[in-house]
């Protein structure tokens, strides 16, 4: 008798093991265009283990990097579509579809890093990133892309009088263009991939990035000069489906919100780390960091704020933002 009740037992838990498992889990695919090495990537990763821990493994999150799932406007088009779950997009994209989003990616907007974490974790985004349900996705939070400076061959660029007349690689965007000019120099719309070829050449006296990128690229070979102007602290934003988030229970959206927002400060931390040994890696190759006093490059870049904050949902973020300062 006592050997049958152990085998019924027995049974029982093998049993109830092959129905756990025979549930699959909810796969989650994210679109990513960086590499694995990424802060953003790192951060996405833990976001992963913890969403499927905090759900007793309904779901996976699984991440495609380096553009495998297309690029970032593909990628955002795949999420509306609900063909994929999730994907880290560029500001500027949403940017196409909500206006208001441009206030995130105004010069001189966040006085430093901490500033920018802060208004990317206070909460005071909370309803604007909610309000694209219209379009088919919904923000879930922002990430940092790092501060953008002023890298130079010749000498480094610490005022308005260094940088007249400079030749300055800017992304492709109006935007960009003016604040190069506020700044006090030329801005030139180029291909990354052309950067190092076109200022070894003198195309270019220089580019403006994140102490990352310019290691990544060695573009310390060609522009040993780093200036901390730190004109421009770049939002990246982790975007979902409604489709999907329609799918999940309310417990379970609860959930991947929350841990989604708490992704932010993970990756905020990555990235402060990697700045630290991409820029010992550049100073081991030659190139040389100069603070810069950025007070006269802010009060020129004034008006360049005042006329990109023109709806009054705009003025309304921006003062949020100026508040938490």
């Amino acid at each position: 008798m006592k050997l049958s009740k152990k085998m019924l037992l027995l049974a029982s838990t093998i049993s109830a093991v092959f129905s756990t498992n025979s549930v699959a889990a909810t796969e989650v695919k994210v679109a990513f265009n960086q590499s694995e090495k990424h802060p953003q990537y790192q951060a996405l990763q833990l976001f992963g283990e913890e969403l499927s821990k905090a759900t007793d493994g309904r779901y996976k999150v699984t991440i495609f990097p380096n553009e495998l799932l297309g690029d970032q406007r593909a990628s955002l088009e795949l999420v509306q579509n609900g063909a994929i779950q999730m994907a880290v997009v560029a500001n500027p994209l949403v940017e196409n579809y909500d206006k208001t989003f441009a206030v995130l990616g105004i010069p001189y907007v966040y006085a430093n890093t901490d500033h920018q974490e802060k208004v990317f974790t206070s909460g005071i985004l909370d309803d604007l990133f909610a309000s694209t349900k219209k379009f088919g996705f919904e923000v879930l939070t922002a990430y940092t892309a790092g501060a953008r400076s002023l890298y130079t061959k010749g000498a480094a660029i610490t005022d308005q009088a260094g940088l007249k007349g400079k030749k300055i690689r800017v992304l492709q965007s109006d935007t960009m263009i003016k604040m190069l000019a506020c700044m006090g120099g030329t801005g030139v719309p180029m291909n990354q991939g052309e950067v190092y070829t076109a200022i070894q050449q003198g195309v270019l006296d220089g580019a403006e990035n994140n102490e990352i990128t310019y290691a990544d690229l060695k573009q310390y070979e060609v522009a040993p000069f780093f200036a901390r102007t730190q004109h421009l602290r770049v939002a990246d934003l982790l975007v979902v489906s409604e489709f999907f988030l329609s799918s999940m229970s309310p417990e379970d959206q609860a959930v991947l919100k929350k841990l989604a927002k708490e992704s932010t400060k993970v990756e905020f931390k990555l990235w402060n780390e990697k700045i630290k040994s991409a820029e010992a890696i550049a100073k081991e190759n030659g190139a040389t960091f100069v603070e810069v006093d950025t007070t006269a490059y802010q009060q020129s870049c004034k008006p360049l704020q005042d006329e990109l904050v023109q709806t009054p949902e705009q003025k309304v973020i921006f003062e949020k933002i100026v508040a938490l300062k």
